[in-house]
């Protein structure tokens, strides 16, 4: 037996341990000797495991914006009762399983990090016993030397934070990147002078994450019970510098946006169906003809319901911005905050920071300016050179590597998996924005390509000979490096790598395991490309019945969202946030009790989930690490006028809350002492699932509640009009009865 391949894995976060599994598991048990060097004292690269660990570069309490069904390997599903988008320190959970699961074979060396590499080649400069010298330092400062057959690279694309110019050098107000901002009153307990303007620098997808989250943060100190330790929090506002307009979509989207009505499934399973193309993929990244850029943008406006001049002006994409390739963000919360004025948005490019106040050339040229800065974050991405510093100059130069450029640093061989001139130095994950299935192709393309014998090797199977025959991947990277109509992900198109790796790997993806929904546009069943569908070819009878289960647990979301309310009330709460123009009318049968109508306004103010009302469950949350979650502090302001023509002022408090392990909304009574706190419970909203069969097409999602009030009896009556993923508009009647009341109140809620 010829003796075991060593191979030396930098980083153990998903790219480094999917790698690994693939190393050990894919070829027969022998084929390579694994080594992971691991720079921090734990698994999981950027996804901390505790909610408390704060050291790292995601946030733990960091809500992935991509569901389980696509955040996982193929062999290896997510509990039942996982949330559907988990958040980081989650998914760092999710990847020590992994580990313990499939990597405990390799040689793991925590608190390694790899500082230097050596390409140590015969002097003839054959392949053939070529070496790796890798030199590792201990966080002590102890440095070792060992010697690998191969060398993969899983470190990551997030290498060092970038840090503008303009704002490197400035000592008068706090600046961090968006990676290290963790709260609020940690970014302002730094500030020197009397400030209120937090400025989120960073028009892409962390830009409207960190902005939106600020926001939360801010708004929950604003609104929560009890006096706050931040002072002037009132004053605060956000102003976020973007150079591009960007699409924001929330967690949940609708696969029927034209329905008033519609239902709610997780992002990615709508944007992974199959059904809405073509059998054989072609690539949708990479560069955008004009013509892609706007069939794209009208795919998002259909999607989001709007060009997203609804909220602001700020966040129109204008027919002047369709010709471009579009830009997405995720985040349930930014464009309503946006509405609210909480955030403000220039267009636009920092120019400098001079004292508290940042200047700003806009898109049209003119300059402006941001005064009485408190605080600057920096969403401005990481640069990946970093994370392969350890590497040979001489290897750099072979890869094309070029620091500034952060969407395409390398250029790689068949999507990024290894260079023809370098065989013995492998690559999995090293691009922007990985997807997790694709990160798993690499990794079996990989060890494939090494237990062959490397790219020139006759030893080759035959379609990935022609895979990397017909591969123009190099050419196609360096080309995007001054192509002005690059895509926001070079590497983006998910389902087309995948369906790539498994034509080259000659893996067949496994079929829906039963009947799916059928959804617009082309009336097909749903096809959702998941990591699952594509279990190993060597999987094991374990291995596959975890993807089962994950494709089961995928078709079950997809029928229980399509087909009923299920994530409507998630929807519906999301929706909610801001103001709303209030018009209710009261008529009373009882002349005792006086008819009348009410004009005013509602404000959904966000904030942390408090304890009161429900502290028995809330500790046992806690208990268990569940996710405590958002509710609405509701606060209705107007004047009602009577019947008889008197009028007066009338205000009313109400906690809403939203229950993601039971996907229940739910109204509660707030204490008359204090009307931040919650008391108990009013009702819980119960949405009514419309029979198709019977009922003509609904014009609006209904729900009803009851509760009875001492002697009297509340039926309570929703209306939830959508206009695609926002709530257009909504109504809540009350019907009373009791022995003193008989009444009807009829509100309807606009923006």
């Amino acid at each position: 037996m010829a003796a075991s391949k060593k191979v030396c894995i930098v980083g153990a976060g998903p790219s480094g341990l999917v790698a690994a599994k693939s190393l050990l598991h894919d070829q027969p048990k022998g084929t390579f000797d694994v080594t992971i060097f691991e720079a921090q004292n734990r698994v999981g690269g950027l996804w901390p495991s505790r909610k408390d660990d704060n050291a790292g570069s995601v946030h733990p309490l960091m809500v992935a914006n991509q569901s389980k069904h696509t955040v996982q390997f193929s062999d290896l599903a997510w509990p039942d009762d996982a949330p559907e988008f988990p958040r980081a320190w989650h998914i760092g959970r999710y990847l020590e399983a992994y580990h313990d699961r499939y990597c405990r074979d390799a040689k793991l060396h925590l608190g390694k990090r790899v500082v230097h590499s050596e390409l140590l080649q015969p002097s003839d400069q054959s392949v053939e016993g070529a070496k790796w010298k890798v030199r590792t330092c201990s966080q002590d400062g102890q440095q070792l030397d060992h010697m690998f057959d191969y060398l993969l690279v899983a470190s990551g694309f997030f290498g060092k934070p970038v840090i503008p110019p303009p704002v490197a050098a400035s000592g008068d107000i706090p600046v961090v990147h968006s990676s290290q901002y963790r709260t609020l009153s940690a970014l302002l307990e730094q500030t020197k002078g009397v400030g209120r303007k937090i400025v989120v620098v960073g028009g892409q997808m962390s830009g409207v994450e960190i902005a939106g989250t600020i926001a939360t943060h801010l708004s929950s100190a604003l609104h929560a019970p009890g006096s706050s330790p931040l002072q002037h929090l009132d004053q605060y506002s956000i102003h976020h510098i973007s150079q591009r307009p960007v699409w924001v979509f929330p967690l949940f989207t609708s696969p029927k946006p034209a329905s008033p009505a519609p239902p709610f499934l997780p992002m990615d399973l709508c944007s992974y169906n199959l059904a809405n193309r073509p059998d054989n993929l072609t690539n949708m990244q990479g560069h955008v003809s004009i013509e892609a850029a706007k069939t794209r943008h009208s795919i998002f406006e259909t999607m989001l319901g709007t060009d997203q001049s609804d909220f602001s002006s700020s966040l129109a994409i204008t027919n002047t911005d369709t010709d471009q390739p579009p830009y997405l963000a995720v985040s349930d919360t930014y464009a309503d905050f946006v509405r609210s004025g909480l955030i403000s948005v220039s267009r636009g490019k920092l120019d400098s920071l001079t004292g508290d106040t940042v200047t700003v050339t806009t898109t049209r040229g003119e300059v402006s300016k941001i005064d009485n800065v408190a605080a600057v974050v920096l969403a401005t991405g990481f640069e990946a050179a970093s994370s392969i510093s350890f590497l040979p100059s001489s290897v750099q130069e072979i890869l094309s590597v070029v620091p500034s450029d952060l969407n395409t640093t390398v250029a790689l061989a068949f999507h990024g998996t290894h260079h023809p001139a370098i065989p013995f130095l492998g690559f999995v994950g090293f691009y922007r924005s990985p997807y997790w299935g694709v990160m798993e192709m690499q990794a079996r393309f990989v060890t494939a390509l090494w237990a062959a014998g490397g790219p020139a090797s006759s030893s080759l199977p035959p379609r990935m000979a022609a895979a990397l025959g017909e591969d123009d991947s190099i050419e196609r990277t360096l080309a995007l490096r001054t192509d002005p109509r690059v895509s926001q992900f070079p590497m983006g198109d998910y389902p087309w790598l995948m369906q790539e790796f498994s034509r080259a790997l000659e893996i067949d993806r496994i079929p829906p395991l039963g009947e799916m929904p059928r959804v617009p546009p082309a009336d097909q069943s749903m096809n959702i490309l998941t990591p699952a569908r594509y279990p190993a070819k060597r999987a094991s009878e374990a291995q596959r019945t975890e993807a089962t289960k994950s494709i089961q647990q995928t078709e079950s979301t997809a029928w229980s969202g399509a087909s009923s309310a299920r994530f409507v009330a998630k929807a519906v709460f999301r929706s909610l946030l801001g103001e709303w123009k209030l018009e209710r009318d009261l008529v009373s049968r009882l002349p005792t009790h006086p008819s009348g109508h009410f004009s005013g306004t509602a404000r959904f103010l966000l904030r942390e989930r408090t304890r009161d009302g429900r502290e028995a469950e809330h500790d046992a949350a806690l208990e268990k690490d569940d996710d405590i979650g958002l509710e609405y502090l509701y606060v209705e302001e107007g004047m009602f006028t009577a019947s008889n023509g008197f009028s007066f002022r009338a205000t009313r408090r109400y906690v809403w809350r939203y229950d993601e392990k039971k996907d229940k909304l739910s109204v509660w009574f707030v204490k008359t002492d204090d009307q931040k706190k919650a008391d108990y419970l009013f009702h819980q909203v119960e949405f009514v699932i419309p029979n198709t069969e019977t009922e003509d097409a609904p014009q609006a999602w209904r729900a009803n509640a009851g509760h009875l009030c001492i002697d009297d009896f509340y039926d309570v009556d929703y209306r939830f009009n959508f206009k695609a993923v926002n709530l257009k508009d909504w109504s809540l009647a009350y019907r009373v009865k009791g022995p003193k009341k008989d009444y009807v109140i009829e509100g309807t809620y606009t923006r």
